[in-house]
This record gives structure tokens, C-alpha cells and sequence, in this order.
């Protein structure tokens, strides 16, 4: 229960993205550099936190099947992303990728308080850019810059509704919450390679921005030492 109430963090990000994107639509350099931050920030997170206690449960079946079972999924996901066509079918492809990230914080507090509250700062970053992704894509075809916020909002909801559906893994044998772990972390990392940084490269690129990478890795690091 307390990875949904930690998912209003985030959710207000996502409206304060769109909000923001609404009022003023943000530069290619400055997206980018937010997935970079992003990225590094999720990748982090995922590294310290999430594989340590996979590493620590040890086992091997249950880390396979896990993994195999996130990997699978999180490549549908990218097939599904690749066939939605207008700006509809993509508000779709990010609405099930919300509800992954809630459903990935939820299953991220199974390995412990710090593990989640790290994971709700990486999260924060990686869906505020798709509040301002959204809202820019929806002011395509939408003139009114409050119906926008509405349904980004409406979108943001899932994160409490994905992190609630973690809440019955809790209670099962830990070998199956292992498993679990290394679903959230394959879709982690899908994240981090496919989505954030492959995004991000599509975008006009210095050295700059690709250092933000690195500046939300280390910033991350040095957060869960200060812990």
C-alpha cells in the first residue's frame, strides 16, 4: 500500500509536465537532456537497489523465468508501439507504459523501502518527460490547453492503479518475488536501452546533454549513500 501513495509523486510531475508543455512547448535540446537525466537516473536505480536483492534472493529459476517473462512482455510492448499510428494510438502505448512504471514501483518497495523511494525519484524523472511528450503530441490536434492537462492527468492515474496490482505479490513465497524483481528489472532496463536513450538520440545531441546521463547516475548514487 505504500508504493500507491509514493506514485502521487510522480503523478504530479506528469501535470506539472503537462502544464507546463501546455504553456510552452519545450525545445528538442531540453527533451533530450531530460531523457538523458532520466535515463541515467532509472539505470541507477535499477543497479543499486533492484538487481542487489535479486542477487540476494539467488535464484536461478526464479531470476530466469522472471527476466524471461519481462523481456517478453516489454517487447510486445515495443511491437505494439511500433503499429500504433496517430496521435491517439500513441497516448495508448504510453497509457500501458505508465501503468508498467506503477506496476514496476510497486514490485520495487517488495525489495525494501529505499529500493522504492529511489525508484519513485528515477520514475518521477522518466515520466515527466511523458507529460511533456504527451501534451506536445496532443497539441496537434487539440486546442484546448486544459482538455490536455485533463486527459495527461488522467493518463498519469494508472501509476497508483499498476503500483496497487503489485500489492498481492507481497504476499507470496519468496522464490515467486524474486521472479517478480527480475521482471521490474528487464523492464528497467528496456527503459533505460529502447525507450529513454534511443529517444533521446533522436534529438540534436552535445556533450552537454549526453553528460546528463552521467549526472543522473551519480546523483542517484550519491542520494542512496546519503540514505
Amino acid at each position: 500500500m505504500q508504493a500507491v501513495y509514493y506514485t502521487f509523486i510522480p503523478l504530479l510531475a506528469v501535470i506539472l509536465g503537462a502544464i507546463a508543455a501546455a504553456w510552452r512547448r519545450p525545445g528538442p535540446a531540453f527533451m533530450s537532456a531530460v531523457q538523458h537525466l532520466a535515463a541515467g537516473v532509472v539505470f541507477a536505480a535499477a543497479a543499486t537497489e533492484i538487481l542487489p536483492q535479486i542477487k540476494h534472493d539467488a535464484d536461478p529459476v526464479a531470476t530466469l523465468v522472471g527476466g524471461a517473462i519481462g523481456v517478453a512482455a516489454m517487447l510486445g510492448l515495443k511491437e505494439l508501439e511500433q503499429k500504433a499510428i496517430g496521435a491517439w494510438a500513441m497516448i495508448a502505448a504510453i497509457a500501458i507504459d505508465i501503468l508498467v512504471d506503477g506496476l514496476v514501483l510497486g514490485l520495487a518497495f517488495l525489495a525494501g523501502e529505499k529500493a522504492g523511494i529511489l525508484l519513485t525519484v528515477a520514475l518521477t524523472l522518466e515520466v515527466l518527460f511523458l507529460g511533456l511528450a504527451v501534451t506536445a503530441e496532443l497539441g496537434k490536434t487539440i486546442t484546448s490547453a486544459l482538455r490536455i492537462v485533463m486527459i495527461t492527468a488522467g493518463l498519469g492515474l494508472l501509476l497508483p492503479i499498476g503500483a496497487g496490482l503489485a500489492i498481492p505479490v507481497a504476499l507470496l513465497p519468496p522464490t515467486i518475488i524474486a521472479g517478480f524483481l527480475s521482471l521490474g528489472l528487464m523492464a528497467l532496463l528496456y527503459l533505460v536501452t529502447e525507450e529513454l536513450l534511443v529517444e533521446a538520440h533522436e534529438q540534436p545531441d552535445t556533450p552537454l546533454i549526453s553528460a546528463m546521463f552521467f549526472v543522473g547516475f551519480l546523483a542517484l548514487l550519491v542520494l542512496e549513500e546519503l540514505m
